[in-house]
């Protein structure tokens, strides 16, 4: 009587024991803790074929000379072991220090020129309107998107001497205003590609013409992220353009500076297509970098030293890879000490 009383009241009836789900039958669940490893393991076997084996053949050819009898497709000789000689004859050749020094400048040049243009050019994308905003960076983007080989074809075209614009644009200038600011008043036939410095100072024009839009657009976006509030607030407090970026968009964009400083880094240290067309091929050593030393020993010549091309490859991974690290620990530690 009170269970059926209970019931028409429309209360619960808890005299019967719940109902567990069942469990079906077959393979038991995955543990939560795996998901994670289980999604990411197609990257790392991807990762693993195409970078890391190759990594570690690269390596293990450092240590063998190796050269065409070895690389034969039909009964190739057998690479010798040569322990560390390949690098103590890159230690001790002053063809490393020089391609060196050129690695690192250039580096230090066109980051640091990519890393401003591109962030001025953020800047004013973030101000245009929505259809100009795009309009522009489709622009620059096709500079983003041309091949290596185009790019440098394109700005050898422009530095000929006989018929590029630069030499012809140059003529036009008056004599006085040519000679106080070049040192020459006429440009005809100026080899612009002859000289390990102004190969240079073209191969950094090139780089940086390609590699400034993808800096801008990755500012663009970081730029979206941050408030408005904020740049009303401090226009009402009277802050100017110059301590309003200082003080608000470079400390919020920081995380994205990092990224792009390590990304531009690697990618500049390890210039190869725009300095081989630019110079000509391997003639010139003294405009050598690291990448172009590398190809021209495991390449150049009659007699290709592969083991030795893999050694400088060597060091050059373990160059960037040491200033990856330092320069993301020192990201870690201030952020730490921020917190």
């Amino acid at each position: 009587m009170t269970h059926t009383s209970t019931l028409a009241r429309g209360g619960a009836d808890t005299s019967a024991p719940a109902r567990r789900p069942r469990r079906r039958a077959g393979r038991p669940a995955l543990s939560a803790k795996a998901v994670p490893y289980v999604l990411i393991l197609p990257g790392l076997l991807v990762i693993g074929a195409l970078l890391l084996y190759p990594l570690y053949q690269m390596v293990e050819m450092s240590f063998h000379k190796v050269g065409l009898r070895q690389i034969k497709a039909v009964n190739p000789a057998p690479a010798e072991f040569v322990g560390g000689d390949n690098y103590a004859q890159i230690f001790g050749s002053d063809l490393f220090w020089s391609s060196l020094r050129n690695t690192m400048l250039f580096a230090v040049v066109t980051v640091a020129l990519t890393l401003v243009l591109g962030t001025l050019v953020g800047l004013l994308l973030h101000r245009l309107g929505p259809k100009m905003s795009t309009f522009v960076v489709v622009g620059i983007m096709a500079a983003w998107a041309t091949p290596p080989t185009a790019q440098a074809i394109v700005w050898k075209w422009l530095f000929d001497s006989d018929a590029g614009v630069v030499n012809w644009a140059l003529n036009l200038l008056p004599d006085g205003l040519s000679t106080l600011l070049s040192g020459q008043a006429d440009w005809s036939g100026h080899p612009w590609f002859n000289d390990t410095l102004t190969l240079y100072f073209v191969l950094v024009m090139a780089v940086v013409w390609a590699s400034f839009p993808f800096i801008a657009v990755s500012v663009l976006a970081g730029l979206k992220s941050i408030p408005g509030e904020l740049y009303e607030a401090a226009r009402m407090d009277g802050s100017g353009a110059v301590t309003t970026f200082r003080r608000i968009t470079l400390p919020l964009l920081k995380p994205v500076f990092s990224v792009l400083v390590v990304l531009s880094v690697i990618w500049d240290f390890k210039v190869f297509t725009q300095l081989y067309l630019l110079a000509g091929g391997t003639t010139n050593r003294d405009a050598f970098n690291l990448s172009l030393w590398s190809y021209s020993e495991a390449f150049g010549g009659s007699s290709p030293k592969l083991g030795l091309g893999a050694a400088i490859a060597v060091v050059l991974t373990v160059i960037l890879l040491l200033i990856t690290f330092v320069y993301v620990r020192q990201i870690v530690k201030t952020e730490d000490d921020i917190r």
